[in-house]
């Protein structure tokens, strides 16, 4: 899995980092998933590998103007690209009003089909040939989820002596098996493939969450998780002096809750537009680092815009860019 960041910051913009999207996709397919679309998000992605011609699937955590605002001009711009793919859109169903009413005063049409799914609903699952994703309820102002995604179709290793020792010679057979593929033989014998084959590695799984101020509303979300991108929009002083209104996480919430949860891999991101990047900047953002380190004693990374990360296949995760 790879993911990039599209944008770091919480509510508004700052001249080194864009509000919140990120991209997601598996490693060898050509196709992704942006996890919410900050205004600008298009312009971000210009800078990256990731093109709105292979975008499989948008994900809304919430319907945020932080986190929306870039929805229509992405999928307009997709559009006058010669966009013919229909696309789905997992949100809430206020961003399901917003983006027609946004193309429909706009006098925009779309040459694809837009394929709206509540992420509300109770019973949400969505998956493709690579990933199934579900989602957890979170607290915020409004309804928020954070998104859970999980390999699926993991490469399978052939039990070459145990076709062996069953009579079955190597052929075309061994290889639909080893796709996953029950088959039947002419004499009638149906060979399943879980029989013939393993998988050799766990399934990799990350969360993507959107804003939250009770990270333990993942705790069962986080068993079996090898990767947790979380909001931190403050430090903990901070958040003291701004009060519970905005219902947003610390860094030593959520690097606390990290540890607890014996998560490996913390990724924070969406960090409040106060914290600047430039030495001698006050209030500086390496203090949500150094906040959450005192915390975490797992791998903590502090997301920028354009960072790619890798979560690889034996479940460390590096980052790609520094």
């Amino acid at each position: 899995m790879e993911f990039t960041f599209l944008g770091t910051s919480a509510g508004t913009p700052t001249r080194s980092r864009n509000v919140t999207a990120l991209a997601l996709s598996n490693s060898g397919h050509k196709f992704w998933y942006l996890v919410d679309c900050g205004e600008a998000t298009q312009h971000q992605l210009l800078r990256t590998r990731y093109s709105v011609m292979q975008l499989r699937a948008i994900f809304i955590t919430h319907i945020h103007g932080d986190h929306t605002f870039g929805l229509p001009g992405l999928l307009a711009s997709a559009s006058m690209l010669g966009r013919t793919e229909p696309l789905d859109i997992v949100a809430p169903v206020q961003t399901h009003r917003f983006i027609t009413a946004a193309l429909e005063n706009s006098d925009s049409g779309l040459s694809y089909t837009l394929n709206f799914i509540d992420s509300e609903a109770p019973d949400f699952r969505w998956q493709d040939q690579q990933t199934v994703v579900t989602n957890v309820a979170l607290s915020h102002r409004v309804p928020c989820r954070a998104y859970v995604f999980t390999e699926r179709n993991l490469e399978r290793q052939l039990l070459q002596e145990k076709l062996i020792e069953d009579g079955i010679e190597a052929g075309p057979n061994w290889g639909e098996l080893q796709k996953g593929m029950d088959v039947v033989l002419e004499d009638g014998r149906t060979l399943r493939s879980d029989d013939y084959t393993h998988i050799p590695r766990e399934a990799r799984r990350m969360i993507v969450a959107g804003d939250n101020d009770d990270p333990g509303l993942l705790n069962e979300a986080c068993t079996g998780s090898h990767v947790l991108v979380h909001e931190a929009t403050y430090t903990q002083d901070i958040a003291d002096k701004v009060g519970p209104w905005p219902q947003h996480s610390s860094a030593e919430q959520v690097a606390r809750f990290a540890q607890q949860a014996r998560l490996p891999n913390l990724v924070l991101t969406h960090f409040s537009s106060r914290y600047q990047s430039v030495p001698g900047g006050t209030p500086h953002i390496n203090q949500l680092a150094a906040e959450a380190q005192e915390h975490f004693r797992g791998e903590l990374f502090l997301a920028r815009d354009f960072d790619s990360y890798r979560l690889e296949k034996d479940l460390s995760l590096s980052r790609l860019n520094h």
